[in-house]
This record gives C-alpha cells, structure tokens and sequence, in this order.
C-alpha cells in the first residue's frame, strides 16, 4: 500500500512538472507610462525634442506637469510632432491647452492623441519659452 502512495505522489509530481514545463513563456508586458521633462520652445518652433516610447502602455501626449517661469504662472502649451516626410513640425490638433502650474493626472490634459512609437515630440509655449512642462506618454 505504501509503495502504490509513493507511485501515486511521483506521478502526479512527474505530471505536474510536466505541465509547468510546457506552459507558454510570457512576452515582457508594455511599461507604465513614462514621463519625460521637458523645456518649451517658443509658439510655432521647437523646444526640447523626445522620442514617444515604444515600450509604454499610453498612446498620448499627456501634460502632466507645468511650471511657467513668469510671474503669471500659467501658459498655453500644445504638442508638436516631427513628420519626417515633410520635414517640418505640425501642432498636434489639440492646440494650445492653457493651465496653471501645477501637477495634473493622466489623461487629463492631452496635448496629442495617437502617438506612433518612437516619433518625434516637442512642447511649445503660447506666451513665452523656457517653462518646464511634464509629459507622460
């Protein structure tokens, strides 16, 4: 009787090693989203560039931060992106998104919607260049 237990305990060791040996290898899942510092060029030209992540879970240009260097503390900011077969910068359709300084969740200012992995992105200012933007994509 005791040598069928001890059977009986291997097999079901035996099977489920096996089992846990043909399970399928999980892929890397996407990362949160990443959040990169920005400083803001002036309306219609080009400040800090970053590449949109290619390993993120977010899909937008999200402002999750915002620091105007005036003494207003607030500004208009819109996101722009490189198109490389034109060779020029387009403002995201979002425009210009005025805030207050301040530190915002995601998805709540969104300055572009839709991003491609790996393009291209700038921040520029409404009233003035130089404010220091927070952007989660």
């Amino acid at each position: 009787m005791r040598k069928t237990l001890m059977a009986g305990a291997l097999a079901l060791v035996s099977a489920a090693t096996g089992l846990v040996a043909m399970a399928p290898v999980a892929t890397a899942a996407p990362q949160a989203c990443v959040t990169s510092t920005l400083t803001t060029g002036p309306s219609g030209g080009v400040g800090t560039q970053v590449r949109k992540s290619a390993t993120s879970s977010c899909h937008d240009l999200n402002l999750t931060r915002a620091d105007d260097k005036t003494v207003y503390a607030n500004d208009g900011y819109a996101g722009r992106l490189y198109h490389s077969s034109s060779s020029s910068w387009k403002t995201c359709d979002a425009g210009f998104i005025w805030v207050t300084d301040g530190t915002y969740p995601v998805d709540r200012y969104l300055l572009c919607t839709d991003v491609n992995d790996n393009t291209l992105f700038t921040v520029v200012s409404a009233a003035n260049s130089g404010d220091t933007v927070g952007i989660t994509h």
